[in-house]
């Protein structure tokens, strides 16, 4: 969740104030370590539910601070944007029946939000990355107006040395785009889970949890789109680096690691090794207030919170996060895995959870000393291979073997995960149901990320790509309500997609993006041969910076050709292009773009996003399909009343 009780704007005596605090809370915890003050003998588990608030169309919807207010429940807090929420589930002893208990618990939490929910004309999703966000969504007008977020937004601007930053994310498909805040982090949705280790253990239980993040992420995959394009398998793995990224141009050139990372090496012998990192490499992001002295706590018998150094620790974001925290009195040690996406189901989120817990409980012995014998790098290389590959990866394990995903899982990790939770004393009943999830997901290769690109694909094919987009989408809000495992999931459907508002409300949901341009200085040949082995009326015409100048319609062509000509004359596209054009923008509505279009007896109306950059292109053609689809539901429908 995060305190944002913190301050916006460090001056330079402020920063000195937090950072002593840093370094007097940082000689607390090694105190602590040294004195054996840690609790000990018991293992307790946590998590957090991460999601997107959508509307009626499966778009973001900005409301969570409506819904916080009326739900009233200390469980459910606020995230980065408006259209995103939390929920905390209460910690729970690992034994017994605490799985199910911690899945029945998110359930009612879950309920309880759907009727507040309904009453909105609302709903929630749990997906890594919601498919139907769109660049609009990630303006600053959505971020959550809370001093911790606004601050968290200057610093990531002010160290990256201003202006827009550039996305980079290949898969399938290719995502280039630049954004000037830190929203794109509020793509993303996680299923982040907690486990307590005793402090003697920590080095050797975070060096295995490194190990096996690879091969537990490629079985949970959950975020291949963004945008409309087919990435990673495990998207929000590229997008979150980048998103929080404060490394300027010289940084890079130093080799230093970005904000979000994997880490950089083993464990020794301590935490201490991961907050010395911490302080060592980033600069302090954001401060509060401290009052509290954690050397004097200490001295006076007290157990010190650590706030700065926990702020400090929260804007670092490892994906194996080493966490402290204090439990009736005792302060504890966790490794917090943050890994893990949202969704597809809350069963499919305990099955992971369950693969997870019972693999770090489980940590077989001839793995303690991983440092002396594993190649960092090769475990490096694993989570990221799982993270952009998922169940297609191939993994090295640090037994020198090489595996696929679904062998190594079937294999080496099912049964230790496995005997991780019966040495818990997990109730047996409750070990089956969800390693049963894991092995079906294992044998089938149905993942979560597979059966949405799965869904997409097949949509492509008899829809707009928006249409594709929004029916998968929609297959994910119904299906996930049945709580039935990703595996057994049937495809999304295109009537999933719902009403026509859904689907042809705006241009962009219509419009081709796919296009081809010419040069304002190409010779006027090449425009006619383009027309005609691509089948188009309409050119956009672009200058060698990019921008936008004219177009050239088959009218214009028309008229060059049957005008006479000198022979040699060279004729370039810009001679004969129109160069006064009605544009429109992404945001408009179709209903005002086919006025347009007859109003001026027009045949395409190119689209400019805000910064005047063609995006797109709208034809009489895209306009015939969407009547094509009225025309074909309203007949279906209309068969259908009959047959009633």
């Amino acid at each position: 969740m995060g305190d944002h009780s913190v301050n916006q704007f460090l001056g330079k005596a402020e920063l000195r104030n937090f950072t002593q605090h840093v370094f007097r809370d940082l000689q607390a915890l090694d105190r602590m370590l040294k004195e054996d003050m840690f609790e000990k003998g018991i293992t307790r588990i946590g998590a957090e539910q991460e999601m997107c608030l959508i509307d009626s169309a499966y778009r973001p919807a900005p409301i969570a601070l409506d819904v916080l207010e009326t739900i009233n429940d200390p469980h459910f807090t606020n995230e980065l944007s408006k259209f995103n929420l939390e929920i905390n589930l209460d910690p729970q002893e690992f034994t017994g029946d605490c799985l199910s208990k911690m899945e029945n618990q998110l359930k009612s939490c879950l309920s309880k939000l759907s009727d507040n929910l309904r009453q909105k004309v609302a709903d929630y999703i749990l997906v890594g990355i919601l498919p139907t966000i769109r660049r609009s969504d990630l303006s600053l007008d959505n971020i959550t107006p809370y001093p911790r977020y606004l601050a968290l937004n200057e610093a990531i601007i002010k160290m990256r040395g201003g202006g827009p930053y550039e996305f980079r994310i290949d898969g399938h498909d290719e995502l280039i785009t630049k954004h000037d805040t830190v929203m794109f982090e509020s793509c993303n949705t996680s299923f982040q889970v907690h486990y307590q280790v005793e402090a003697k253990d920590f080095a050797k239980r975070y060096n295995w949890a490194q190990v096996i993040t690879g091969p537990v992420l490629s079985v949970a995959t959950n975020s291949p789109l963004l945008l409309g394009h087919r990435l990673w398998r495990e998207t929000r793995i590229a997008l979150f680096q980048q998103a929080a990224d404060t490394r300027n141009l010289s940084e890079y050139n130093r080799d230093m690691e970005p904000r979000v990372f994997f880490g950089s090496g083993w464990l020794q012998k301590s935490v201490m090794e991961i907050f010395r990192e911490e302080i060592a490499r980033y600069r302090v992001m954001m401060s509060k207030d401290i009052e509290e002295n954690a050397i004097e706590t200490l001295n006076n018998g007290g157990v010190p919170k650590l706030q700065a150094l926990r702020l400090h620790n929260g804007t670092i974001y490892t994906w194996n996060r080493a966490c402290y925290g204090i439990t009736d009195g005792k302060p504890h040690l966790r490794i917090e895995n943050r890994v893990l996406p949202s969704g597809p189901t809350v069963v499919d989120e305990m099955a992971n959870t369950s693969l997870w817990l019972g693999l770090m409980h489980g940590m077989p012995k001839e793995y303690e000393k991983l440092h002396l014998k594993a190649d960092f790098e090769i475990v490096k290389s694993n989570f990221l291979k799982g993270a952009k590959m998922g169940m297609g990866s191939m993994f090295r394990w640090v037994n020198g073997k090489v595996y696929s995903a679904q062998e190594l899982m079937l294999k080496e990790l099912i049964p230790i995960a496995k005997e991780g939770l019966q040495k818990a004393g997990v109730r047996p009943k409750d070990i089956s149901k969800y390693m049963d999830i894991i092995q079906e997901r294992a044998e089938t290769g149905k993942s979560g990320s597979q059966w949405m690109l799965d869904s997409f694909n097949n949509l492509k094919k008899k829809g707009t790509n928006d249409e594709a987009i929004v029916a998968t989408t929609a297959g994910i809000v119904k299906r996930q309500k049945s709580n039935k495992p990703v595996a057994k999931w049937s495809k999304a459907r295109i009537d999933e997609a719902g009403s026509w508002v859904n689907r042809y409300w705006r241009i962009d949901q219509i419009m081709s993006r796919n296009l081809y341009t010419v040069q304002e200085e190409d010779l006027i040949d090449l425009a006619p041969n383009i027309m005609s082995w691509k089948e188009i009326r309409d050119l956009p015409v672009e200058n060698e910076d990019g921008d936008f100048v004219g177009l050239l319609t088959v009218g214009e062509l028309m008229q060059h050709f049957a005008g006479t000509r000198a022979e040699g004359e060279v004729v370039t596209i810009g001679d004969v292009m129109k160069r006064k054009v009605i544009t429109i923008t992404e945001e408009m509505r179709t209903i005002e773009a086919i006025s347009l279009l007859r109003k001026n007896k027009i045949s395409s109306l190119p689209v400019l996003n805000q910064s005047g950059k063609l995006v797109g292109i709208v034809t009489e053609r895209d306009f015939v399909n969407v009547a094509d689809h009225f025309l074909h539901e309203f007949i279906e429908e209309f068969e259908n009343a009959k047959s009633e």
